[in-house]
């Protein structure tokens, strides 16, 4: 009975012995498995963060882009740009493009691009942009300029541009001085453009 006993429980504590180094060597194997995945996502996410180019003010950089693509509020937009500002720098395309979105931002404009680009169109030379009401068709001739502005206007739409304007909702050319700039708080000059900020009183534009 000892010898059988003594046997048993050897052979227990062999199999007990192996069971636990199978068990350490699959929570080894678990651990690295775990690692490799952890380094492999950390490496994924690296390559990820620096495919990201930031923005930069140039033709070059609109070029290298993808194909902007998108519903009305991107033609819109697009289309704004290309009759206000295609003539601008690329940095001035941007400002443009937010002085647009900050006024889809207040509540005093319409909610949506479409909306405030086309604000009192059919009242002619009483809309906010001029080449909505001025009674000429607009026409495309320029394909090239409105695939770039189109691209300023993906990337204004997707918040990736930085702040240009310091919340300017109003902007004109520097050919022009209209009343309301006397009222209106300036906030930056950005090549052909000057950029207000709408105080609130009583003044129109």
């Amino acid at each position: 009975m000892i010898s059988l006993s003594l046997g048993l429980s050897v052979g227990f504590f062999v199999a007990d012995t192996g069971l636990a180094r199978q068990a350490e060597e699959t929570g080894q194997k678990a651990e690295t498995d775990l690692q490799s995945v952890t380094v492999r996502r950390m490496q994924e996410t690296k390559l990820d963060t620096k495919t990201a180019s930031p923005i930069e003010f140039s033709k070059s950089w609109l070029d290298a882009q993808p194909k902007a693509t998108g519903g009305d509020e991107l033609q819109c937009l697009a289309e704004a740009l290309y009759f206000e500002a295609r003539g601008e720098t690329v940095k001035g395309q941007f400002a443009v493009a937010e002085v647009i979105l900050n006024r889809v931002k207040s509540e005093r404009f319409p909610g949506s691009a479409c909306g405030v680009i086309n604000q009192g169109t059919g009242k002619k030379y009483q809309c906010q942009f001029t080449y909505t009401c001025d009674g000429y068709k607009e026409v495309i001739n320029e394909p090239r300029a409105f695939e770039r502005v189109s691209k300023v206007a993906r990337a204004a739409l997707d918040g990736a541009a930085p702040e240009l304007t310091e919340g300017a909702t109003h902007y004109h050319t520097t050919a022009v001085n209209p009343k309301w700039s006397r009222v209106y708080t300036k906030t930056t000059s950005i090549g052909e453009h000057i950029f207000y900020r709408h105080t609130w009183r009583t003044a129109s534009n």
